[in-house]
């Protein structure tokens, strides 16, 4: 930018956290602590996104396949999410965070459901940073849900399925009333979005880096959102600059 202002951030970054088994494999140690560390990575992540004025966050936790993982490393999954809200959630809430959990709950474990539901109640009045965690959460599930939803709804005569739209269908979705990502970051190297926010991220940037996910710092995040400003984004249409699109959050 010509007057030398930092531009504009992204209203919305959601981000794959990947990599926490490679880290640990290549130090020779468990995988436990490379999750450990990966939530030392989501801690810094979550203030470096707010003190960049970044205004959603959404980071994929835990997605409705990793429960084909080994029992042993599930439960420990499970844990990190309890020790997260249980230790985090009122400096997140003094901090202004306001907390939100998106995914399948029917199959969750009843005081981790409470957990849950605490840490949205407790911030619902924020206006800081929105952090919204992808727990037991899938694309294709919540896609799933939402048909069936509105499918009840038509066979009830409480909805005429020619009133059914893209904005209709926006709202029912787990995300709400949130904009849109416009950046999405996917760790370790990978490049596959692994049933993330497949329907919200049809016209996000996508940038997949090398970098493992306990590794991801304040430098990883910068470099991605210069690389997001250096595109062009055109939804269909004639492009226009990363930084100058805005999208407000609801």
């Amino acid at each position: 930018m010509s007057d030398g202002a930092r531009p504009a951030v992204p209203a919305h970054v959601a981000i794959i956290m990947d990599g926490n088994g490679r880290w640990a494999q290549m130090r020779g140690l468990p995988r436990q602590e490379g999750h450990r560390r990966g939530l030392e990575a989501l801690r810094r992540t979550v203030r470096n996104a707010a003190d960049l004025g970044i205004g959603v966050l959404t980071l994929y936790s835990f997605s409705t396949e990793n429960w084909r993982r080994p029992i042993t490393e599930v439960s420990f999954l499970m844990g990190l999410l309890r020790r997260f809200v249980e230790n985090d959630l009122a400096e997140l809430n003094e901090a202004g965070v306001r907390v939100r959990i998106i995914g399948n709950r029917e199959n969750l474990p009843p005081d981790l459901r409470a957990l849950v539901e605490r840490a949205e109640t407790m911030t619902e009045g924020n206006n800081g940073l929105t952090l919204v965690v992808a727990f037991n959460y899938g694309s294709r599930d919540e896609i799933v849900r939402v048909a069936r939803r509105l499918a009840q709804e038509v066979a009830a005569g409480r909805l005429a399925p020619e009133t059914i739209d893209e904005a209709m269908l926006s709202s029912h979705f787990d995300t709400g009333a949130l904009p849109d990502p416009d950046l999405v970051i996917r760790t370790s190297g990978e490049t596959r979005i692994s049933n993330f926010l497949l329907w919200q991220a049809a016209y996000a940037e996508f940038i997949f880096t090398p970098v493992l996910w306990p590794d991801f710092d304040r430098k990883a995040l910068e470099d991605a959102l210069a690389e997001f400003h250096s595109r062009e984004r055109r939804y269909g249409g004639v492009g226009q600059p990363a930084e100058t699109k805005k999208v407000g959050v609801a």
